[in-house]
């Protein structure tokens, strides 16, 4: 039987720190850091789709290892509900390492600190909040008329399958189980124009999409109309 949303989200926070403990024990901070902004760079590399001098910028659900590590050019906000989690269990996380950075211990679903931001990034995190809709809004919200969007989520390849994983736990870390379409309709319904995505990994059953998208204005919500 399918857990129901709250449950799901209790037990995918639960299991997530318990993953990165898991994925960073054999791996020191130095080496591994390295990795990640090598990896960042990569991103904005391929997508080009970067911010500006003096852009404020938004880390929405940045994990230990988001892309604040190489902004260190502008003002970054950056927030996660396991944020005091990660910065007590991990030795890869040390806030006071990233001065540009202000830190905040919140859900998405909570709004953000000092909107408007020119910039939002949101990657590898919107499938992991409790309330799809509302986490969105929120990231809107926090936008104004050409502020811009790099989001990324794992994403489907085949439509079928997304409904199997919605009602079996296969993807416990995931609450939400979407296709590409699914994700970029969510945007557009939020006021965000797509203007392209990207895919940099593909794999049996997921492909990890990156969506390049820009906010044009309040989108045309309708309750309960999800995916």
């Amino acid at each position: 039987m399918a857990l129901l949303p709250g449950i799901r989200w209790w037990v995918a926070q639960k299991l997530e720190l318990r993953w990165w403990k898991h994925y960073l024990r054999r791996q020191t901070p130095a080496e591994y850091l390295q990795k990640k902004r090598a990896y960042w760079h990569r991103v904005l590399k391929e997508t080009q789709w970067t911010p500006r001098a003096g852009d404020r910028i938004l880390d929405a659900g940045c994990g230990p290892a988001g892309i604040f590590l190489i902004l260190d050019q502008y003002r970054v906000d950056a927030c996660d509900p396991l944020i005091d989690a990660y910065a007590h269990h991990l030795r890869h996380f040390r806030p006071t390492q990233y001065p540009w950075v202000q830190f905040y211990p919140r859900a998405m679903e909570a709004g953000f600190p000092n909107p408007p931001y020119d910039f939002v990034y949101c990657t590898n995190a919107i499938n992991h909040v409790r309330d799809m809709n509302l986490a969105l809004r929120r990231l809107t919200e926090a936008m104004k008329p050409g502020s811009r969007m790099l989001l990324s989520s794992d994403v489907h390849r085949w439509t079928w399958i997304k409904y199997i994983f919605r009602w079996l736990p296969g993807d416990v870390l995931h609450p939400h189980q979407y296709d590409l379409a699914d994700l970029c309709r969510q945007l557009q319904q939020h006021g965000l124009e797509i203007v392209q995505t990207q895919s940099l990994k593909k794999g049996l059953l997921f492909d990890y999409q990156f969506i390049c998208a820009q906010w044009q204005s309040v989108g045309v919500f309708h309750e309960g109309e999800g995916i």
